[in-house]
């Protein structure tokens, strides 16, 4: 595809360009700034990045929907000022049902029809999250109400987890675990515990994506991961429960150390050996890191290709 789109190009499904397409491709996610000058950087960065010839740049909607009119905001200019297709995050956090057609409403009203539908992370300073009222309770909820009320007019993203959701990953004992559980746990320093999904649990999280797919989502974008025979699996177990949608490999690139740990902890994402003694040995060293991060994210690039 050319770097000057059409604006037929940009108006365009995600799951359809997808499908016309059988080149390697990429995609861009930013988190919405939260300074002017942060902003300003996000703008350069986009004008830059646009050589890279994106199929598509996303933009997250904060916890909480702590960024929901930016996050509109900074997919219209994408779209109108840089000539970038936008795939708009959209959950389900503090999300009454007026607010989600205001949302919706607003992207048809700039020619924006591809959507990522999430429940969303709970607001800043909550450790659960709850639905609010008239609000819905999944991102199950949410595929349906945008199919039911606005038909197909919109490319739905849906999310993935290799690993499983982090709500339904526990601490086990890595001898009390099968073959399968082993392959996507994570370990935790100095103990014999491990992070993992179970395998009930796992039937169960397969199922519910089936369910997302049923309801209509067009596209599944994984969480990250950093072992690419996790998303190898993953991709396998889809296709073993009947789902036959694109999944679009979430990376994540290493940006600093204390950055990957917090995120890895957070996500409880499975780090093999090999990357954590990598990184382990330069993590002191912020410019060692940040190229690191470009090298292994290249390798974990042409790993899932």
């Amino acid at each position: 595809m050319s770097n000057n789109r059409t604006d037929n190009a940009l108006n365009q499904k995600i799951c359809d360009l997808l499908a016309d397409s059988n080149q390697n491709l990429v995609s861009l996610e930013f988190f919405p700034p939260k300074t002017k000058q942060g902003l300003d950087n996000l703008k350069d960065r986009l004008g830059r990045y646009k050589k890279v010839n994106p199929l598509f740049v996303d933009f997250t909607w904060g916890a909480g929907g702590s960024t929901a009119e930016l996050t509109l905001d900074l997919s219209i200019m994408t779209k109108s000022d840089f000539n970038l297709l936008p795939n708009m995050h959209l959950t389900c956090t503090n999300m009454k049902i007026n607010k989600i057609d205001m949302a919706l409403g607003k992207c048809r009203e700039n020619n924006i029809c591809n959507i990522v539908a999430l429940r969303g992370d709970p607001p800043v300073g909550e450790e659960k999250w709850h639905s609010s009222e008239g609000g819905f309770t999944c991102a199950l909820d949410l595929v349906k109400y945008i199919r039911k009320t606005n038909g197909d007019y919109f490319c739905i993203s849906v999310a993935g987890y290799p690993e499983g959701h982090p709500d339904k990953i526990e601490k086990r004992e890595f001898s009390s675990l099968s073959e399968a559980e082993k392959e996507r746990c994570s370990f935790i320093k100095n103990s014999s515990e491990v992070y993992v999904c179970s395998d009930q649990n796992w039937e169960k999280e397969m199922k519910y994506l089936c369910e997302k797919c049923e309801a209509g989502a067009d596209i599944i974008i994984t969480q990250m991961f950093f072992d690419p025979k996790v998303y190898g699996t993953f991709v396998a177990e889809c296709r073993k429960y009947g789902i036959t949608v694109p999944i679009v490999p979430g990376i994540m690139c290493i940006n600093t150390f204390k950055g990957f740990e917090r995120m890895t902890g957070l996500c409880k994402s499975r780090v093999q050996k090999e990357l954590s003694e990598r990184i382990e040995l330069i993590k002191d060293d912020e410019k060692a890191v940040k190229e690191f991060g470009i090298t292994f994210g290249e390798e974990l690039c042409r790993s899932v290709l």
